[in-house]
């Protein structure tokens, strides 16, 4: 049997850092995946040749002083990954309601808020307001510095109150709520359902910076694995915990993998969507509460994905990235429904992919979609999708595409769809229990599965710990790393490298 200081299950982005996190301060670290590769939706996947986004498509936080760059500064892979700024405000455009209003956004915070008040000259002290308490609330949050982050995090009155309270107090402008709330997309939780806090938290750095990156979560994986190799972690694919077994105290002392392998550990952290969590942990050692709690968690939204490229003549070495939203109706609240009998939100992304020295053009449209939409098919598995299910794909395809080539009909000749994927296609490949795509809803008043467990050398961590997406995530593995490495010791390694 052998023993490790810490073993991480889960290889997405929170498991990779509390990895290496752990790794630099001298743990001997164990990195288990349950797929053959680790990544999880940050690996992109290949068709025809040609790569494509999983679950990674753009970020904030690149930015001076910006949460991001400080993590990937620590982690000294900041080298390794190249953001492409989506600067230019036609390159960030969002387009409301049946009248098709169009927005052109830029990044910056103070350019953010002049560009929206051009927009609303009514409603200056409204777009100043939520943009001051949206900047207060990230000014008093602790963990965004890696300098004051702390496991104990005291709740602020905007921690209280819905996205959709502040906006009603703010303004009766249905637009301007819905261009405030627009990144609501971006964690998949309803303006009504999520704590103004929160959606601050996960804004802000979009608001600062909007950024793809060269090679997308290839680029994050290719530097941790490089990283990897200085320090004692181990790596095990195709593994998952079946089992914990001699409990003593509350405390695992083995844990057997699926290949009837067994490890032993001081710490085991779970960085892996709640549901698998709670399947994994026995639950004799339990209390109800807990497991009601966690089994009453809802996920996020996901989507409907298309994928493809636009064929054209031309180089596309200088094809700047784009994204374009389309918000049907400017109630945010009724998109993010699954019960929505309207037309869903899509968001369009395009991007140029350098492979053997040729370019694409890449296009990836993503429908919002909910696990009610595949309710029909939950039970079936890869390559064994009955009829009806294909049928739903292609009429959702074609919609698409339609939906496509009637924003940019100058596609009409030159796009060609390569692949898509739906729920249940995230769902299978990513090893989820729903296929949503930010994990649980982050809903106002809930309290997430995040840091010790009731199980003492148990942790959790993870998007659905904290908040969603490589940002949340990445906070997350800092936040349980301190607890493990210990303050004093964290403080010093984290001034140490930011000072460098």
């Amino acid at each position: 049997m052998k023993k490790y200081d810490d073993i991480i299950v889960g290889s997405g982005v929170s498991g990779l850092t509390l990895a290496l996190l752990l790794g630099m301060n001298g743990h001997k670290v164990l990195l288990v995946e349950k797929n053959a590769h680790i990544g999880g939706s940050l690996r992109r996947f290949y068709s025809q040749g040609i790569p494509f986004d999983t679950g990674f498509h753009f970020t904030g936080g690149f930015y001076k002083n910006g949460i991001l760059q400080d993590m990937l500064m620590v982690l000294g892979i900041k080298d390794h990954i190249q953001p492409i700024y989506l600067s230019e405000e036609k390159n960030n455009q969002f387009i409301l309601g049946p009248e098709q209003t169009t927005y052109n956004l830029p990044t910056g915070y103070q350019r953010t808020i002049e560009k929206i008040k051009e927009y609303f000259p009514c409603e200056e002290h409204a777009v100043d307001k939520y943009f001051a308490m949206a900047k207060n609330v990230c000014t008093q949050t602790a963990s965004m510095d890696l300098r004051k982050i702390s496991m104990s995090v005291s709740a602020l009155d905007e921690d209280f109150l819905t996205l959709d309270d502040v906006l009603n107090q703010l303004t009766d402008n249905s637009k301007l709520k819905t261009l405030l709330a627009r990144y609501s997309m971006c964690y998949g939780v309803k303006p009504r359902e999520v704590s103004f806090a929160n959606h601050s938290r996960i804004c802000y750095s979009l608001y600062e910076s909007v950024a793809r990156v060269k090679d997308g979560g290839d680029a994050f994986i290719r530097a941790f694995q490089k990283h990897f190799k200085e320090f004692d972690i181990e790596i095990m694919c195709n593994r998952h915990i079946t089992e914990c077994v001699d409990i003593q105290n509350n405390y695992v002392g083995r844990f057997v993998l699926n290949t009837g392998e067994e490890i032993s550990c001081d710490q085991c952290i779970f960085t892996i969507h709640p549901g698998e969590i709670l399947r994994t942990l026995p639950h004799n050692h339990l209390s109800k509460a807990f497991v009601d709690r966690v089994s009453a968690f809802e996920p996020s939204s996901g989507f409907f994905s298309v994928y493809g490229v636009v064929e054209s003549p031309n180089s596309a070495d200088d094809f700047t990235p784009t994204i374009t939203s389309l918000f049907p109706t400017a109630d945010i609240n009724r998109l993010l429904d699954p019960g929505n009998s309207g037309m869903p939100a899509l968001v369009i992304m395009q991007n140029a992919e350098e492979v053997n020295g040729k370019f694409y053009h890449v296009l990836s449209a993503l429908e919002v979609s909910f696990p009610e939409h595949v309710e029909a098919w939950k039970f079936s598995k890869p390559g064994s999708r009955p009829s009806d299910y294909r049928k739903y794909k292609q009429q959702h395809v074609s919609s698409i595409k339609e939906r496509i080539i009637e924003k940019f009909p100058e596609y009409k000749d030159s796009f060609k769809v390569i692949d898509s994927a739906s729920i249940l296609t995230f769902r299978d490949y990513l090893n989820s229990p729903d296929g949503s795509a930010y994990g649980v809803k982050q809903k106002i008043g809930q309290f997430n599965l995040f840091g010790k467990l009731p199980l003492r050398n148990i942790y959790a961590a993870g998007q659905s710990s904290m908040l969603p997406g490589v940002v949340g995530a990445m906070m997350s593995s800092f936040i349980v790393g301190r607890t493990i490495v210990g303050k004093e010791k964290y403080n010093h390694f984290i001034e140490q490298r930011l000072c460098n």
